[in-house]
């Protein structure tokens, strides 16, 4: 299962800040950004997981590489808490999701973005 995630989504270091600043503006942002992963699974009309657990793979697309890709990949937080939120995942837990099977950082200026893939258990072990 695939899922788009048009634009970039609130680096750490941006969520840090805010959070010195006002902690109901990084509430938030955590709000609107898992809100907005949200929005995107169901306008791409992504079924309920049916098979657990799952490996998911992150592809970062950033309109630059000025950014340290752990920073960028902090954003995972939103996005499984967006598919639970969509009703994607039934939860985020060590139950549901057992690991990430992979991570690319990559710079596209057009078109930043993230591409994450839901891959079963089971169907992993295949590949292996």
């Amino acid at each position: 299962m695939n899922l788009t995630i048009e634009g970039e989504l609130t680096d750490l270091n941006t969520y840090i800040r805010a959070e010195r600043t006002n902690r109901f503006i990084s509430a938030k942002i955590k709000h609107d950004e898992t809100e907005r992963v949200a929005l995107e699974a169901q306008a791409a009309k992504l079924p309920p997981v049916s098979r657990y657990p799952v490996r998911i793979a992150f592809r970062w697309y950033s309109k630059d590489s000025r950014k340290d890709i752990d920073n960028v990949a902090f954003a995972k937080k939103f996005i499984l808490d967006g598919l639970v939120l969509a009703g994607v995942l039934e939860g985020d837990g060590r139950k549901h999701v057992v690991g990430f099977a992979g991570e690319e950082f990559l710079v596209d200026r057009e078109r930043p973005r993230v591409e994450v893939s839901l891959t079963c258990r089971e169907d992993v072990k295949k590949l292996l």
